[in-house]
């Protein structure tokens, strides 16, 4: 069983649009999809779930959708911390959060507030969030440790680098799902993914469901991680 299962919510404007509807209708109807995920995971023992839920280049969408988004957002916070802390889900968010409105900040840490001692499955929720800021921002504030002296250059390697990520004592996620059938990781999670198993479904996200969370995960389950190395060396004949 993986620890730690990424998603790439994807699917939701087409979703809307097979049915008539406002790009807005798909994102309302995602929440049910949100509900089961985070419940399957926590059913299944998983103990890190990573929702990519808005990029960086979301921003460039239409005023109207990221009105109707960060709407969405406050008031499904609202609606769903009663049952998070009944499932003792802990969330905790990556990302510029500092862009979001003034009410999507005051839910988020409000809701931040009431899970953190919550000790069940970790919901992680990427909110205006690229890999690429990630990485470039862990860049810079290294850059100042080192200019002031708090860290050598020959002590930088991957370890140290990886906590000046948002992911900082976060492991790296085993499996990265993504819906809508589109072959491409949308900048997410770019250090963290290295070695991640990726599963790609047609299912658009508002349909996605625990049975293809569960499809997901047994096909993961068939596979072989390496790690670089060969079937030989993991499974050495005696």
């Amino acid at each position: 069983m993986p620890q730690h299962v990424a998603v790439i919510m994807d699917g939701n404007g087409r979703w809307a649009k097979k049915k008539g509807a406002m790009r807005i209708f798909g994102h309302r109807n995602a929440v049910q999809a949100v509900r089961d995920v985070t419940e399957g995971c926590g059913e299944l023992g998983i103990k890190y779930l990573t929702l990519y839920a808005f990029s960086t280049e979301n921003w460039n969408r239409p005023k109207a959708e990221i009105d109707g988004l960060m709407e969405l957002l406050v008031n499904t916070l609202k609606q769903e911390i009663k049952t998070l802390s009944e499932n003792q889900v802990r969330l905790v968010t990556i990302g510029e959060t500092s862009h979001l409105p003034g009410d999507c900040q005051a839910n988020l840490q409000w809701a931040i507030d009431q899970t953190k001692n919550n000790s069940g499955l970790t919901l992680i929720l990427a909110l205006s969030y690229s890999g690429r800021w990630e990485i470039m921002k862990a860049v810079k504030a290294l850059a100042k440790d080192v200019s002031e002296g708090k860290v050598a250059p020959d002590a930088i390697n991957e370890a140290v680098f990886e906590n000046y990520l948002q992911t900082s004592g976060i492991p790296d996620p085993e499996l990265l799902i993504r819906t809508s059938g589109e072959m491409r990781v949308s900048n997410f999670l770019l250090w963290q993914i290295a070695y991640t198993e990726l599963y790609i479904t047609p299912t658009l996200w508002p349909d996605f469901r625990k049975e293809h969370l569960y499809e997901a995960i047994w096909a993961y389950q068939q596979r072989e991680r390496r790690f670089g190395k060969t079937s030989e060396q993991l499974n050495p004949v005696s």
